[in-house]
């Protein structure tokens, strides 16, 4: 390999924020001069961002590991990085002999640390401060943007507090540089607790940090999005700042709407509170579009709770909605918890509230059949509308003539699921 530019290639699992770790991630190898390849076979660097969030998520980043080590040449390096990497960082390089390195993005170690990667053996875990370094420019017309790193919040199913830490909000000029510097038409502002921006720095940021942020970020793009926003922190200020950017799009972060079990998830709210929100913002603005999620089979949950769920979703005719069968994580509130729900019991559940809402998500789609809407083409054929984030709802498929990363008006012919056609 002498005289030949070293090889990398990165497998991204899990959330888009890791998607964003690992896009600044590839930028510091091409800053040190390695070139990316397109699969593992051709890399002298193979690099797993992983994802611990749940049990099934950590099985995939195994089988990924162990996958891409078979596919690797015999003298390349594979590391592993992520989530599984701070979370089980030492016990992940005593396990799997086939890695070379385990690295995790953490809070900010030495500055060599943030340019290597770094063999841990049985020392303690490096960690890769990725939140400021630079990105290279966006291959789509849309990029996600991570404003914090870690949360403050003790939800009680939650583990990533203690592996992600505290939230540290980034700079504003570091926020909107990247932006700049990712000359994309749509920015995708993500964190762990998006809403709750500033407040770790409110004498540097101010207070009501989010709003002035978005108001910045729309000011430089055709499209600002948010995702994950916290209920509570919903406020009026932050919903016109939204409504001011044009996307009308609002991923709420839920998680259930029984109060009673939503205390012992140790979150705020109520169904009706969230209804009461959603109903103002669609006075506000009718076509406003609404995500969110919701886990079932939390320790305690009841056929009233279960109830109330399913009335809620009736109510409240979301466009997109996410359910999860609810998973013990170690080191959490809820894993000590009495009131188990059997697995049997959970699938049910599962498909109860996933078959009412895929009836719900099909009538808002078909609602918009003969209408014109405005579409970001993200590739020959596919576009979306600000109903749609990007790799989490559904599509508009659109004439393969139309300018990727152009903005086209269209109208929608006819809808199939959560997919819509239109020309």
């Amino acid at each position: 390999m002498s005289g030949q530019q070293q090889r990398f290639y990165i497998e991204t699992l899990g959330c888009p924020k890791n998607q964003v770790d690992s896009d600044k991630l590839i930028g510091t190898l091409l800053a040190d001069g390695m070139v990316a390849v397109q699969s593992a076979e051709e890399a002298d660097l193979v690099v797993v961002n992983t994802c611990a969030f749940i049990d099934e998520a950590r099985r995939e980043s195994i089988d990924t590991i162990l996958s891409l080590d078979e596919q690797r040449p015999a003298s390349s390096r594979l590391v592993v990085t992520g989530c599984m990497a701070e979370r089980y960082g030492a016990e992940l390089a005593a396990e799997l002999p086939e890695v070379d390195m385990v690295a995790g993005f953490g809070v900010p170690v030495q500055q060599a640390a943030a340019r290597k990667l770094i063999p841990v053996g049985s020392a303690p875990v490096p960690t890769l401060d990725l939140l400021n370094l630079p990105r290279p420019k966006s291959s789509s017309p849309w990029a996600y943007v991570k404003i914090a790193e870690g949360c403050d919040r003790s939800c009680g199913f939650c583990a990533i507090p203690s592996f992600r830490g505290p939230q540290r909000s980034r700079d504003v000029d570091s926020i909107l540089r990247e932006v700049d510097e990712l000359q994309a038409r749509e920015i995708v502002l993500i964190a762990q607790d998006l809403a709750s921006y500033g407040k770790d720095r409110p004498e540097e940021l101010g207070a009501g940090s989010i709003v002035s942020l978005v108001r910045r970020v729309s000011a430089m793009v055709d499209r600002t999005r948010l995702l994950y926003l916290y209920p509570s922190d919903l406020s009026d200020e932050l919903i016109d700042a939204i409504l001011d950017t044009g996307v009308p799009y609002f991923d709420l972060s839920l998680q259930h709407v029984s109060k009673t079990l939503l205390r012992r998830m140790r979150r705020w709210g109520d169904g009706s509170r969230f209804l009461d929100r959603i109903e103002d913002i669609r006075r506000r603005e009718p076509d406003a579009a609404f995500r969110s999620n919701f886990i079932v089979g939390y320790p305690g949950e009841t056929e009233s709770d279960h109830d109330q769920l399913l009335d809620f979703v009736e109510s409240a005719q979301l466009d997109w909605c996410g359910f999860f069968a609810y998973s013990p994580e170690e080191g959490t509130y809820a894993v000590d918890l009495d009131g188990a729900v059997p697995d049997s019991l959970v699938r049910e559940r599962l498909a109860e509230l996933s078959e009412l809402q895929d009836s719900i998500t099909a009538r808002r789609r078909d609602d918009l059949i003969g209408r014109e809407i405005s579409v970001l083409i993200d590739e020959p054929g596919v576009g979306r509308s600000h109903r749609e984030a990007p790799e989490i709802d559904g599509i508009v498929e659109v004439p393969e003539t139309l300018t990727v990363g152009e903005f086209h008006t269209v109208t929608v012919r006819s809808a199939l699921g959560p997919d819509i056609t239109a020309d």
